[in-house]
């Protein structure tokens, strides 16, 4: 026997604005080749004891990574600056982002670490939140700590800041890896939660998908 819910198709509402899809695969372009070209940046002179496989590497030499990195730089600056003012004015940032507290991220991250922490499409838990604002805040560093090193002349109080041109090639440095380990994290989420990639490419969902509860 039917039941009347097999009768209609699932509603499907809408769970990722366009703003937020568009500078996401932006992003996704932009940063594996500011990643590349910044490897074989930093393998023309490395800071520390290893160097990047050179197929992990863009641009094949440095004058030419140089040129990927600066240019690619300009879109993600432009994309970050589209994600910023949308989010502020459609109410993403302070809906999505901004409402967590400290108690909030303990808690979740309590539930997760015990394999309890439900997951909405759509909906941001406090780890989350915590992680995407964290993200954010790794990528000023990331700006800044660049224009250090791009123009140590120019902005010599800001590479001053740092510490000097060295350190702030090490800060830098640290930034990316930070932003390489967010990364990380959320494709291993994403193939822990595959059903969270199709909305970020249609931008709707399902409604029952959207309250179900999965540990992750």
């Amino acid at each position: 026997m039917k039941t009347s819910r097999s009768l209609h198709p699932p509603t499907r509402v809408r769970v990722h604005t366009l703003p937020v899809r568009l500078t996401h695969w932006v992003n996704v372009y932009a940063m594996a080749c500011m990643f590349m070209s910044g490897w074989a940046i930093y393998n023309a002179s490395p800071i520390f004891g290893f160097t990047f496989p050179e197929w992990a590497t863009l641009g094949g030499w440095l004058g030419a990574a140089t040129i990927w990195h600066f240019a690619v730089m300009w879109l993600l600056v432009a994309n970050g600056l589209v994600y910023l003012l949308a989010g502020i004015f459609n109410g993403h940032l302070r809906r999505d982002l901004l409402s967590v507290s400290v108690a909030d991220v303990r808690h979740d991250l309590g539930a997760a670490l015990r394999m309890r922490l439900g997951h909405r499409i759509g909906h941001y838990n406090a780890v989350q939140k915590a992680m995407y604002l964290g993200v954010l805040l790794l990528g000023l560093l990331l700006v800044l700590s660049g224009l250090a090193i791009w123009k140590p002349v120019q902005l010599q109080e800001l590479t001053a800041l740092f510490g000097g041109f060295a350190a702030a090639r090490v800060v830098h440095f640290v930034a990316m890896a930070g932003i390489g380990l967010f990364v990380v994290v959320h494709l291993v989420m994403v193939l822990l939660v595959p059903r969270t990639l199709p909305p970020m490419i249609t931008g709707r969902a399902s409604l029952h998908s959207t309250g179900e509860r999965h540990d992750a």
